[in-house]
């Protein structure tokens, strides 16, 4: 029997482990939205992955290791220890959201107010301190260590990591 899974790939590689699945003839879905891009001369409408570097396969248990072997899939999202099925409703909704003009962005649930984070790219790499707040789309408010202050900083969601305890 076929369920659906998450997986999780390299950065900027969902459109291509897509298609590598194709060729293996295995059903993957990716989300896409559109979102308008500000370049030098120009804005532009681009098609972006929903959630950074995730896919979803319908597969059945036979197919596991074809998918993990694929070039550009790091790991299946698990759930204690075992890689966790997504409802086929859930693919459905997501399918039906996406036929919307709502606009949407997929950030990262795990962290919340009060959390220890560390900032793991960008210009403040190695940053630690606790999340105050958010603050619109991409803006958090992080109190940092040693400032006494907290700063407003303007960072991509997916910039943070939950400290390690």
């Amino acid at each position: 029997m076929k369920l659906w899974y998450a997986i999780y790939t390299r950065p900027k590689s969902e459109k291509k482990v897509a298609l590598y699945l194709a060729e293996r003839n295995i059903e993957a879905y990716l989300p896409v939205h559109r979102v308008k891009k500000k370049w030098t001369d120009r804005w532009k409408w681009m098609e972006e992955p929903l959630f950074k570097s995730y896919l979803f396969v319908n597969i059945d248990e036979s197919q596991y290791y074809e998918v993990l072997n694929t070039y550009g899939v790091v790991r299946f999202i698990t759930f204690n220890g075992k890689a966790a099925s997504i409802r086929q409703e859930t693919i459905n909704f997501l399918k039906r959201l996406l036929d919307t003009d709502y606009e949407m962005e997929a950030v990262s649930s795990n962290l919340h107010v009060g959390d220890r984070i560390q900032i793991e790219r960008g210009p403040l790499i190695g940053l630690k301190g606790t999340l105050v707040s958010f603050a619109g789309d991409k803006k958090v408010k992080v109190e940092l260590e040693n400032f006494e202050q907290a700063l407003l900083i303007t960072v991509p969601h997916d910039f943070l990591v939950a400290e390690e305890k």
